[in-house]
């Protein structure tokens, strides 16, 4: 049996010092790794800073996927394999390898209530991020309202150019209902400016098509879908609610016996 060497309190203050204190945890079993395995002292520095690597790059992109507003739930290793859900796998696949944010393209998932829309454009929110791209994700309505606030205390430009630097704009259940004149307006420039430039990735529950008739002006939103769909990678979901196996259950044990 190989006992776990004790830290000498010595290197750990100045591993603190060296603001790699948490290696302190992980040290003692790496030199005991080490020593089981006769590292030589190249081989286990690589290893041991190896760890600091991942765990800071870890950190990272937690603190990333926060800022940017994506649910932490929501990453691609937690969605269910055995929902019964249907999609085209090679364009989600393709979403996946994020070549199309390479070459500024767009993407929209579309389907029913419950699908899982939203998982998917949080999941791929959360590959780029560890990819160090800047992403926002934020719900339709919440955009546009906060962008109609922003005019009332003159900060909507700043607003608006903060949407419009990120590399991937993520818009969830956009066109549940109809947007007026300024949610209009606002989606037209959003668009037209990160057009070619930038990524837009959008949750519906309708089609394109219908997106037109929900829209004040009729041109600016012609052109703002228009544009949209024309450098769109479309992927339609399909299948029973994702939301129907989160219903709280009862299970047989904890039946109260009811009976007089």
């Amino acid at each position: 049996m190989t006992l776990t060497p004790a830290l000498d309190p010595e290197l750990g203050a100045t591993l603190r010092r060296l603001k790699l204190g948490q290696l302190v945890d992980t040290l003692p079993e790496r030199l005991a790794l080490a020593k089981a395995n006769k590292l030589s002292h190249a081989e286990f520095l690589g290893v041991v800073l190896a760890d600091e690597v991942t765990r800071r790059d870890t950190t990272s992109a937690s603190r990333r996927a926060r800022t940017a507003g994506l649910d932490p739930t929501m990453t691609l290793d937690r969605w269910d394999p055995t929902a019964q859900i249907t999609y085209d796998r090679a364009t989600w696949d393709e979403l996946c390898s994020l070549r199309f944010v390479d070459s500024a393209h767009n993407a929209i998932v579309m389907g029913p209530v419950g699908v899982g829309k939203t998982f998917l454009v949080t999941a791929l929110g959360h590959i780029a991020v560890r990819r160090r791209r800047s992403v926002h994700f934020e719900r339709a309505d919440h955009l546009f309202k906060r962008l109609r606030i922003a005019r009332l205390d003159n900060s909507h430009d700043a607003e608006l150019r903060k949407l419009l630097r990120v590399d991937v704009l993520i818009i969830d259940d956009f066109a549940l209902s109809g947007l007026d004149a300024t949610a209009t307006t606002d989606f037209y420039e959003t668009v037209v400016e990160r057009h070619q430039r930038a990524t837009t990735i959008i949750s519906s529950n309708r089609d394109p098509s219908e997106w037109l008739a929900l829209m004040t002006d009729p041109l600016l939103a012609q052109s703002a879908v228009d544009r949209l769909k024309s450098a769109a990678y479309e992927l339609v979901v399909e299948g029973e609610s994702y939301r129907d196996r989160q219903k709280p259950t009862i299970a047989a044990t904890d039946r109260l016996d009811v009976s007089p």
